[in-house]
């Protein structure tokens, strides 16, 4: 693995605790394997079965269900750094649920997963933090599948809009922030229309709610709208 590579896996939540010149060798005990793809491939089919825990390195992809009628919902966005797909990774999990399409040429990198669920034979300190590490992202990848329930649960587009800005706002720790997500990609995260979601938008602008360029966001108080 290159050194950027190497560098984005550090600041992983996987290898958090270990010591960036200890990661090297660690991928070679754990049989990591790096796959490049291009933006639109889809990366991981529904159905296929992993047997690896996926780190991205690079890019960006999207975790989508297409419906029989070809109606599309994003599940999530993965970012470089981001663990996936971990509740695929033990031993007798089924196949996967969803696609994983690609939204920018990328890396990812792929570890064996009987290799992370099974202490090396010197039953080193670094492999068990990382097995620390991976049942802390599950924790986390379950806070976040809360988090969008209590999204979508909500009635009405706007109310669902505020409720995933507020939250990207509380993650990014400022008002004022950039999302991963396109206007078609919000859509289909939020499941809503696309049209009926920009139009709620401009009456969120026009409400002083809100301000947005492309994908950077403010959320405005009441006394920077001037009400």
């Amino acid at each position: 693995m290159n050194d950027e590579i190497v560098d984005v896996l550090a600041s992983s939540r996987l290898f958090e605790g270990v010591d960036r010149k200890d990661i090297g060798a660690m991928l070679d005990c754990l049989g990591a394997v790096g796959r490049t793809f291009e933006k639109g491939q889809v990366v991981f089919a529904r159905g296929e079965r992993m047997g690896a825990v996926a780190v991205l390195t690079a890019g960006r992809v999207a975790i989508q269900d297409d419906d029989w009628w070809g109606r599309r919902t994003i599940v999530d966005v993965i970012a470089p750094g981001g663990v996936f797909l971990e509740s695929y990774a033990l031993p007798g999990s089924p196949g996967l649920m969803n696609d994983v399409v690609a939204l920018e040429d990328g890396v990812v990198v792929l570890l064996d997963a009987a290799k992370v669920m099974t202490t090396c034979s010197s039953a080193c300190a670094m492999h068990t933090r990382v097995l620390v590490n991976l049942l802390s992202s599950l924790a986390g990848r379950n806070r976040a599948l809360v988090r969008r329930l209590s999204t979508l649960s909500r009635r009405t587009t706007r109310e669902k809009i505020l409720s995933y800005l507020s939250q990207e706002a509380a993650r990014q720790g400022s008002s004022s922030f950039t999302i991963p997500l396109d206007r078609q990609a919000l859509a289909d995260y939020l499941a809503v229309d696309r049209s009926a979601m920009s139009s709620e938008l401009s009456r969120m602008r026009k409400d002083a709610l809100v301000d947005f360029h492309t994908s950077s966001f403010t959320l405005l108080s009441p006394s920077e709208s001037g009400t």
